[in-house]
Parts: structure tokens; sequence; C-alpha cells
């Protein structure tokens, strides 16, 4: 998760993507969860790969970690290297079983690991495969070839961002191998190379399909996103908000000390704690914390913390400390 997250701008201004919160938590938590159910035993360690975001991120993710049960570690990539290289700055952590994972991929899956393979690629059915790197698979379910963006139709099996490797000290070593023979495509060492050479040393790779694969790429996939996980949450409403005169239409998630008054919020909105939100209608959107919005009608929008909103909008997509009056 070193990324800049260009794309999430402005909101990644001010906060590093995977710890923008959708339903009431961080996107790097939600990934965090979901990867425990699959994995179906007790994680030990969840190594973090960030940029320089500074020592309150850095605990924010080492309590994510904690949360589940597992110790948290931080390791850097200062430099833009590729997906290779971001995995092998964590190199002390690659012992055991190992998953990896890109912090702004969400899923939900209903299958257990397999834990005989030596390694398991997440998968995805997709109508556009030439814009992924696929897999290809026989009829047993083993990979038998990784392609990336095939001009011409091979598979439909998308790889997502996540991988099980059962031997993370293998794993290191071929990294290393990568690195040092310093194997570049367009400047960057790809895992897709790592995954090829050991498979042609006749590790067997399986893959597993999830059932729906969530992005967390821009504004507008965040929000579906945040749609999607509250359709399976629920509605989640703190007793400590206040609810005047108000409709709420689930499911949507408001969080603690928020005050609501004359307004109709949902379906599909998450707002942050201690927001106060009058004369408003508001649905699918995303209000981060400490926000102020009155006599607004707002769909499909992303609102940042601290902001100050008056007027009639309809779509927003504002970060921190924004104010508008209209």
């Amino acid at each position: 998760m070193a990324g800049m997250g260009k794309r999430m701008r402005p909101h990644t201004l001010t906060i590093p993507k995977p710890l923008i919160p959708i339903a009431g938590k961080p996107i790097v938590q939600h990934l965090c969860e979901e990867i425990a159910k699959v994995v179906d035993s007790k994680i030990d360690e969840i190594a973090f790969v960030v940029g320089r975001f500074g020592e309150q991120t850095e605990k924010e993710l080492v309590q994510i970690a904690e949360n589940i049960g597992a110790k948290g570690s931080i390791y850097y990539q200062d430099e833009a290297l590729g997906t290779a290289h971001a995995v092998f700055c964590a190199e002390k952590s690659l012992q055991g079983p190992v998953i990896i994972a890109f912090a702004d991929t969400l899923f939900k899956a209903q299958f257990n690991l397999d834990k005989n393979a030596d390694a398991v690629i997440w998968v995805n059915h997709v109508k556009n495969p030439e814009s992924f790197g696929v897999v290809e698979t026989d009829t047993n379910g083993t990979i038998t070839r990784f392609i990336e963006k095939p001009k011409n139709f091979i598979s439909d099996l998308a790889i997502i961002g996540i991988y099980y490797f059962k031997d993370g000290q293998n794993l290191r070593n071929e990294l290393s191998i990568l690195i040092e023979n310093k194997h570049l495509v367009n400047g960057e060492y790809q895992l897709t190379d790592v995954l090829e050479n050991m498979k042609n040393k006749q590790l067997i790779f399986k893959h597993a399909a999830v059932t729906e694969w969530l992005d967390c790429g821009n504004k507008d996939a965040t929000v579906n996103t945040n749609q999607r996980i509250l359709f399976h949450t629920g509605n989640s409403i703190s007793k400590n908000s206040e609810i005047i005169n108000s409709t709420i239409i689930p499911p949507c998630f408001i969080g603690t000390d928020c005050k609501i008054s004359n307004s109709i919020i949902g379906p599909y909105a998450s707002i942050g704690n201690k927001c106060e939100i009058s004369h408003s209608i508001m649905e699918n959107s995303i209000i981060q914390n400490h926000s102020h919005i009155s006599n607004i009608f707002t769909k499909n929008s992303m609102i940042g913390s601290f902001t100050n909103i008056k007027g009639s909008v309809k779509m927003l997509n504002i970060s921190e400390y924004s104010e508008i009056s209209v």
C-alpha cells in the first residue's frame, strides 16, 4: 500500500487510500478481516508495505493487525519499482505460509484455502480480460499459464491481486533472484514474472474464484464498493447518535455522536463520527468525520472530514477541510 493513490485525489492528499473509511472501517481493515475469514487459522503477523505516511498512520495500521490478534509490522517502499519490489521490501516477514494482498482490492468469497497447494491465486471472472493479467487452467483447476493483458481471448479469470504461498522463504528467494538479475519490465519488477518462474520449477499453482471483486481505485468505484459492503453487512447506527425527525433508509452506516435532523439518509450512505446533517437528502455516498452538512440533496458523493456544506448540490467529490455554500 505504498502508492500515492493519484486516482483517488483529492482524498489521498490528506489520507493514504487504504485508510479511507467505507461502511465504517478503513479499506485495509475490511481486507484484513476478509482474508482472516478465508484462511480460517490464526494470522501471526500482518506486514504493511507503505510510503512515508507518518507515525499516526503507522499506529493505525498496527492497531488493525492487533485487532485480529496479529503482530503489525511496517516496511517502506521509497521508490516505485513495481509489485515484486514492493513485496521484497517486507523480505524479513516472508517466512512460512504467506498471503500477499494489494490494499485497494476487496472481495467476498466462499471457499476454504487449499493449503496443500504450493500457491493459490485469487481470481474473478471478468467481461474484459484484455485489461487484466489472467490465468489459464487445466481441468483440475491447476494454473498452467499466466498471461498479462491478452490481445486474443485465452481466459476470463483475472488475477485480483491476492496470492497465497505455502513457503514464504521460497518466494523471498525468487524475488531476490529477479531483483539481483535486474529483470525489469517497463522499469519495474513484476510479481507475475516471479509467479511464472516458480511455476516453471514445477510448483503447483491453484486458483480460487471469489464471488465478488470490489475495487477502490477511484471515487466512483469506492462509492460502489461502499454500497456493496453495506449490502452485505446491513444497517448499523450508533446508539450515541441522535436521529431527529429523519428517515434512515437501510442499509446505512452512521457513526458515533452524529446528529441528523429533518433529513432522509440512504440507502447506501456511510456517515462518519461526529457529523451533523440537517434538511438534507443523501444516498449512495460516503461522508467522513466531523462534517457539517445542511440543505443539500446529494447522491454518488464522497466527502472528506471537517467539511462544511450548505446549498443545493447533486454530486460531490471533495476532501478534508473544504467549505461550500451555494
